[in-house]
């Protein structure tokens, strides 16, 4: 008995670990494409739950794709506006005249319209990391400083993904490449000596000029070194149980063999598509095969268009979500 009991555990555990999601080539819907850009969609049940979810796989060597980021100052603009903004102009850069994917991104204030996250754009920030959050209730005297994350592609098309410490006086963000515990005091505004000085982060590790050429902010992080480790605990995106909860979904990633992944996943439609939570989210990453990936801003913001078309059908009701930051790859045609 003992040993049918082995054999049936081990018979299950093989199924569990083969039962990962199906996804099928969709170029045809979006084309045409340049050979290096791949579109996938997966209708496969994500827990036993409705699912509906796209990701775009780019080869960051393809000297034809060129990888930037638009921002729109002191206001948003819907990924379509983004969309037609560098369409119509047609003079984002010399050669790259056809916006082949625009994506939201960054997390930010509906208030002010401000990204909280860091932003690069042709190697200059643009967008800084809130390292601030204020206390509540009987902590209002308090203050915790976190280190955002970001993925960044570098002028050698390399990607990366850190966490961060961005400084309007400093030209470079200064990164980690280990996720940081947030620094807990009565200090509003510390400087960056003062916050050094009291994070945990082995010396010998330390931070680092992060010099990228494009890079947008985000978090939490969700894989390390090809393994699940989400880093929620460090950055304070989601409080409490927040990070178990299923919305749309945007994130960003990279393969060991230089492809960017872009996934969205469709949610808050019940009996269609019910979102995914971050650790469903960073499984669906790994299994395509990131080696890092990074968590962006979703629920309503969720959007992705692939030569304009819509890949999942947004959550808001009133249609597509205006952004202040996308991120954006520029193709010089088929």
């Amino acid at each position: 008995m003992r040993q049918f009991s082995g054999l049936i555990f081990f018979i299950f555990s093989s199924l569990c670990a083969t039962a990962q999601i199906a996804w099928q080539n969709v170029d045809s819907l979006f084309g045409p494409l340049p050979a290096s850009v791949h579109v996938f969609k997966s209708t496969s049940l994500l827990d036993g739950k409705p699912n509906i979810a796209y990701y775009l796989e780019a080869d960051l060597e393809d000297r034809g794709l060129y990888f930037t980021v638009d921002t729109a100052k002191n206001r948003r603009l819907t990924p379509d506006q983004f969309y037609r903004k560098g369409y119509d102009s047609l003079t984002f850069y010399e050669g790259f005249k056809f916006p082949l994917l625009v994506v939201n991104s960054t997390f930010f204030s509906f208030a002010s319209n401000q990204n909280l996250n860091a932003v690069i754009k042709e190697g200059k920030l643009v967008s800084y990391n809130v390292h601030t959050l204020n206390g509540k209730g009987k902590d209002t005297l308090t203050y915790r400083h976190p280190f955002g994350s970001a993925l960044g592609i570098s002028g050698r098309r390399k990607a990366d993904i850190a966490w961060l410490y961005t400084d309007s006086s400093a030209r470079y963000p200064l990164a980690s490449q280990w996720p940081i515990p947030p620094v807990r005091d009565s200090i509003e505004k510390p400087d960056w000596v003062y916050l050094a000085q009291k994070t945990s982060v082995p010396q010998h590790l330390g931070f680092e000029k992060w010099k990228m050429h494009t890079a947008v902010g985000g978090g939490p992080v969700l894989l390390q070194k090809g393994e699940i480790r989400i880093s929620n605990n460090e950055e304070l995106k989601f409080a409490g149980k927040a990070i178990e909860d299923k919305h749309p979904r945007t994130a960003m990633g990279y393969t060991r063999d230089h492809k960017l992944i872009i996934l969205v996943i469709e949610g808050r439609h019940p009996g269609t598509a019910e979102g995914a939570s971050l650790a469903q989210e960073a499984q669906l990453l790994k299994d395509i095969g990131c080696l890092e990936a990074l968590n962006l801003d979703g629920g309503g913001s969720s959007c992705m268009l692939v030569n304009g078309k819509e890949t999942i059908r947004v959550s808001d009701i009133t249609g597509q979500r205006p952004v202040p930051a996308v991120f954006i790859i520029l193709s010089k045609g088929p």
